[in-house]
């Protein structure tokens, strides 16, 4: 295991630095390595990771004297900072979120929590989720593709940076709210004073205030674009299923998080397969005699052409099970069957030979019908073949 680095050297402060300023350098850490802004990044995931757990003991007045004091070994040993099992590396996305939200503002319970008011520190504005249709093949379905769309979204100015500002010089400290984002208030009620905090009205929330707003995108940092977009699409996914691409939506403004890519699969008709969740139906129309005497058929399936044997005397009706032939689990949890329906074609019209052979057959004992008890009961059967 790699040895833990010092907490001042992970936040980027001096042993001295007070609480506000310990706080400020990891809400800065932590819109950095947020996963929304790296979506996919191992590394940055892991570094969001351990900015919290140094900011766990460097804002806890105990903890931080243990730790002046004894370091590392004065957390107890290496399980970690604030009482998350294993380290950085045990922490779980939930538990940053739900004891470091208030940092960011409200509303920070996930990984697209940023962008909600502003609940004792500055906003960060998070982008929109921008949602999209893509259609796939029975082919697609049953394999997983990559697609590759191409959309128009809000993307970060490349003149300004995203500052929305041509420069550092032209965003100013608020001086409402000093930078906070947030005013206080003191209420008098019946019950006393209270005090209230609120978003700034001057910054919205940011704690910053553009004086010259760059020229090409009206001071928001952003401009529309149209980006080409990859994403993968796994197996056995189905009509309606939606999936989200992170951190591929919308950018938010000035530097902020950016939202989703939301993917709503449409599924086109195969030619002559049908879908039942995970099985595959197939309608075989077999002929009279076929039915009567056996043949070798052969059916589609994802893979290519299968070959089947179909039994002398088999009824309309009948169901075959062909295991493991249709669509993969979507979770993982093994592949359905390709169910082979089969229809004894009778025709409606006969030549005077056929009609003559046919009155002869109609005649025979052998053709008399003579259903057994198993026969008769088909829902039975049909409740038997799906349990």
């Amino acid at each position: 295991m790699a040895e833990k680095r010092d907490y001042y050297e992970v936040l980027g402060v001096e042993r001295g630095a007070s609480a506000d300023e310990i706080k400020k350098a990891y809400r800065k850490k932590a819109i950095q390595y947020h996963p929304d802004k790296n979506p996919g990044d191992k590394e940055a995931e892991d570094k969001f990771k351990e900015a919290a757990e140094a900011y766990d003991v460097l804002s806890n007045a105990d903890k931080k004297a243990r730790y002046d004091q004894f370091g590392h070994a004065g957390m107890g040993g290496g399980a970690g900072a604030g009482g998350f099992n294993g380290g950085f590396g045990g922490f779980s996305m939930d538990d940053i979120f739900s004891r470091f939200g208030d940092i960011f503002g409200g509303g920070f319970g996930g990984f697209s929590g940023f962008g909600g008011g502003a609940q004792g520190g500055r906003r960060v504005s998070r982008g929109s989720d921008i949602r999209i249709r893509v259609k796939v093949t029975l082919n697609e379905v049953m394999t997983g593709v990559e697609k590759k769309v191409k959309i128009n979204k809000m993307v970060t100015c490349s003149h300004c940076e995203g500052r929305g500002a041509a420069s550092e010089a032209d965003i100013h400290t608020c001086d409402t709210c000093r930078g906070t984002g947030s005013v206080t208030r003191i209420v008098n009620s019946f019950l006393g004073q209270m005090q209230t905090s609120s978003p700034c009205p001057t910054c919205n929330g940011t704690g910053k205030v553009i004086v010259k707003p760059c020229a090409h995108c009206g001071g928001t940092g952003l401009k529309k674009e149209a980006e080409e977009i990859t994403f993968k699409i796994p197996a056995g996914v189905s009509e309606g299923m939606q999936l989200t691409v992170r951190g591929k939506g919308n950018a938010g403004k000035n530097n902020g998080i950016n939202g989703d890519l939301l993917v709503v699969i449409e599924e086109e008709p195969h030619a002559e397969l049908q879908r039942d969740g995970n099985d595959l139906i197939y309608s075989l129309f077999i002929s009279f005699p076929d039915a009567a005497l056996g043949c070798d058929a052969e059916i589609p399936s994802i893979g290519g052409k299968l070959k089947i044997k179909i039994e002398p005397g088999t009824q309309s009706g009948k169901v075959l099970r062909l295991r493991g032939k249709g669509v993969p689990d979507v979770q993982g949890y093994g592949q359905g069957d390709l169910l082979v329906y089969v229809h004894v074609w009778i025709p409606k019209k006969f030549d005077k030979a056929e009609k003559e052979m046919l009155e002869k057959m109609r005649g025979s004992s052998s053709f008399k019908p003579n259903p057994t008890k198993d026969d008769r009961n088909f829902f039975d059967r049909i409740k038997k073949m799906f349990s």
